[in-house]
């Protein structure tokens, strides 16, 4: 448990920003796991470039929480762990190559939109509590997820899916 009550928008804000940070620091080390188990060219450069912008995810959350003075670490986003967990379990499956790459870009999705759904969240709170920098910050983010998420939906739309069949 983060506190032991969330009395305020500010509690709630910085329960979320602890979340995401835990989240982000949970994929910089699943992400390459996932590159790796990738096949298809497209699609493991897709992933490894979003390593980089997922470590620079972590920078941006290390410096909101600088400039609020707030201490992100000690928190373990549960909803991750699961989400990263059934990518694993996905991966040790006995699949072929076509279908495997179906069901990373699957997972990674699921992944996008757990994070597009809590950086939207995030950047209304600091708005709202006028945290205009942090706002910024969490919107540049909350694009980079969203443009990812494009990215995998075409990818899989216009040409892994058909491979898989």
């Amino acid at each position: 448990m983060l506190f032991d009550k969330l009395e305020t928008l500010d509690d709630l804000f910085e329960m979320q920003l602890k979340d995401l940070y835990s989240a982000e620091q949970q994929l910089t080390k699943a992400l390459p796991q996932m590159a790796s188990a990738a096949k298809d060219g497209r699609l493991r450069r897709g992933i490894e470039r979003h390593i980089r912008e997922t470590e620079n995810q972590v920078a941006r959350l290390e410096q909101i929480g600088k400039n609020l003075q707030l201490d992100l670490s000690g928190h373990t986003c549960k909803a991750m762990e699961g989400l990263i967990a059934e990518g694993q379990e996905t991966m040790s499956e006995n699949a072929t190559e076509e279908v495997m790459d179906a069901a990373l870009i699957a997972a990674s999705q699921r992944i996008e939109h757990y994070e597009i759904s809590g950086y939207g969240t995030a950047a209304h709170f600091a708005e709202r509590l006028g945290h205009t920098d942090a706002a910024d910050l969490l919107r540049q983010t909350l694009e980079e997820e969203q443009l990812a998420d494009t990215k995998l939906n075409d990818l899989a739309k216009n040409y892994l899916n058909a491979k898989a069949e």
